[in-house]
């Protein structure tokens, strides 16, 4: 209970600087009246239009990442899993430098769909590679699957890329993880996806903690570890599929809060989703917010500024305890 309320008391904090604080300057009186008395002026429209959809997406996008990491490191049972490792944001970005490259797409409201696509799409044959092994699906073979489409994918995208400009400048700009020039209409048609995502993580929990187990105990204790498999990977392709198609991607944020939550709750999934869903937010709209105000009057990609801080922490989150699942 106390970490559920340190981490909504973070979230309350971060969410009320996202909106307050921003690249160009705003009072606090101006925020408070363009939220709740606006009158169209200049900053009512930078808060209500800009500053609160981006924020809402930041909350989505990185609750989605936190859950998705945390559901992989319990399949792979590998401390070091997020989702990419699936292929996920290799299926994404090719699929984006596919749209422009052969449809002539340039807008990100056109390619999301597209990035979507090649996440699920690549989910898919990840899945499926590992299941035609001997053993089935399991973190070995899910691990090296989605590690061989990867590398197949990225190696792909950046041949298509180098060949063509206009590609070359929407992949760079989507690969980079961005809140901004997102608005509340493309938050509407992610959030089915996620929110499915979200009741089929919680629908996982229990069979995660059997599997942790190990899998031979699992199916001893009734556990159909195959179904449970397949369920926890389609939660992870809908979140982090989603996430990735609308913000790029983003990384460390499913690879670090796992671990930050089971430092503090232990390894029981009821309680570590929900709070690797609250930790990923926070450190998401917290990126957010420090990238907008180091480079003044520019901004710094939230994707960017996580993969400076995100690794050394990282690194010494490693250090300072024995990493368990």
């Amino acid at each position: 209970m106390l970490a559920l309320g340190l981490g909504l008391g973070a979230l309350a904090v971060v969410v009320v600087l996202s909106i307050a604080v921003g690249s160009g300057p705003t009072t606090l009186d101006e925020v408070w009246r363009a939220l709740v008395a606006p009158t169209g002026s200049p900053a009512d429209i930078v808060v209500r239009d800009l500053r609160v959809p981006r924020t809402l997406l930041g909350v989505m996008v990185g609750a989605a990442l936190g859950v998705a990491g945390t559901l992989m490191q319990g399949h792979t049972r590998n401390p070091l899993a997020d989702p990419s490792l699936l292929g996920i944001s290799g299926g994404a970005a090719f699929c984006v430098v596919l749209a422009t490259t052969v449809l002539g797409v340039s807008d990100v409201y056109g390619y999301i769909w597209f990035a979507f696509a090649g996440a699920a799409l690549a989910a898919m044959i990840v899945f499926s590679l590992g299941a035609a092994s001997r053993g089935g699906p399991t973190p070995v073979t899910l691990a090296l699957a989605g590690l061989a489409v990867s590398e197949l994918l990225l190696a792909i995208t950046s041949g298509l890329v180098l060949g063509d400009g206009p590609s070359l400048d929407a992949y760079r700009f989507w690969s980079a993880g961005a809140l901004d020039d997102r608005g509340a209409d493309l938050i509407l048609q992610v959030l089915p996806f996620v929110l499915v995502g979200l009741a089929l993580a919680a629908a996982n929990a229990r069979a995660l903690d059997v599997l942790a187990l190990g899998e031979d105990s699992a199916r001893g204790l009734g556990q159909n570890v195959t179904r449970a498999r397949v369920v926890g990977l389609l939660a992870v392709t809908l979140l982090a599929g989603a996430a990735v198609a609308v913000s790029g991607p983003i990384g460390f944020v499913g690879l670090i809060a796992p671990h930050i939550v089971r430092s503090l709750v232990g390894p029981s999934h009821g309680r570590l989703l929900p709070l690797a869903a609250l930790v990923g937010a926070v450190l998401v709209v917290a990126a957010d917010v420090v990238g907008r105000v180091v480079v003044r009057p520019g901004e710094l990609a939230v994707g960017i500024v996580l993969g400076i801080v995100g690794a050394p922490f990282f690194i010494a989150l490693v250090r300072r305890r024995s990493v368990r699942l």
